[in-house]
């Protein structure tokens, strides 16, 4: 299980309607180039983002459906990433005065990405959280106009 963890210079609330925003979904998932509503109204239990991964001359695509959610501060989604498997993350926002703690939690679940699942795998996904969590912040920052805090 791999978890990361930041604080964003925005409030949970702004945080939050980033997350709720299905068409931001490319700006601050690492990997995914454009995002579009699959079913349902995004990010009520079961609605789902059809996404696509563009890797050099490579493009793939996911489904990432919401399988809990407790708006304002909880959203739990299974990205299925084709023959890559599936996986669990979990986005937790805690307010931390006016700003905002915001707590990512993966697992893999079923496919290459569950059976290889291994503490090496789970660094390889720290460093793709860090980065996710960075664009978050810059994506949630920069919609309420505040400078971009250097990390």
């Amino acid at each position: 299980m791999a978890v990361r963890h930041r604080l964003i210079h925005a409030a949970p609330h702004e945080v939050w309607a980033v997350l709720c925003d299905g068409s931001r979904y490319a700006d601050w998932v690492v990997g995914t180039s454009d995002s579009r509503v699959a079913g349902g109204l995004w990010p009520e239990c079961g609605s789902a983002l059809e996404y696509t991964v563009r890797v050099g001359p490579w493009t793939g695509s996911g489904i990432t459906t919401v399988r809990r959610v407790k708006a304002p501060d909880e959203l739990e989604l299974e990205v299925d990433s084709g023959p890559l498997g599936t996986a669990r993350v979990a986005i937790e926002i805690l307010a931390w005065g006016e700003e905002s703690l915001v707590i990512v939690n993966e697992h893999p679940l079923r496919g290459i990405g569950g059976a290889l699942h291994n503490p090496v795998l789970d660094t390889l996904i720290q460093l793709r959280h860090r980065d996710m969590l960075r664009r978050l912040a810059k994506v949630a920052e920069e919609s309420i106009g505040r400078p971009r805090q250097r990390v």
